[in-house]
């Protein structure tokens, strides 16, 4: 269920996915929900495009850690590409 950055307070969240198109974050939000992972939505920006970069805003998806992984694989079982930290 989406939530608000108050009911996580000082907990360290997981980027799991950003949303490029609100259709797609409609949907990422009813996936989450549905399976009834706690999550929290902000949008930020992000760097696309390959010959011509420009910066675009997005919906990016936070869970905690505990659940990172499962939240993960749901994503991505129902065609969504998950946020892959690049370290």
């Amino acid at each position: 269920m989406r939530q608000s950055g108050e009911f996580f307070s000082e907990q360290e969240l997981a980027l799991v996915f950003i949303a490029k198109k609100l259709k797609e974050a409609l949907r990422a939000e009813s996936e989450l929900t549905s399976a009834g992972f706690d999550y929290l939505v902000e949008t930020d920006t992000y760097h696309g495009g390959l010959i011509f970069q420009s910066q675009r805003v997005g919906a990016f998806f936070y869970v905690l850690p505990a659940v990172e992984n499962a939240a993960r694989e749901l994503l991505s079982s129902r065609g969504f590409r998950p946020y892959n930290p690049v370290c």
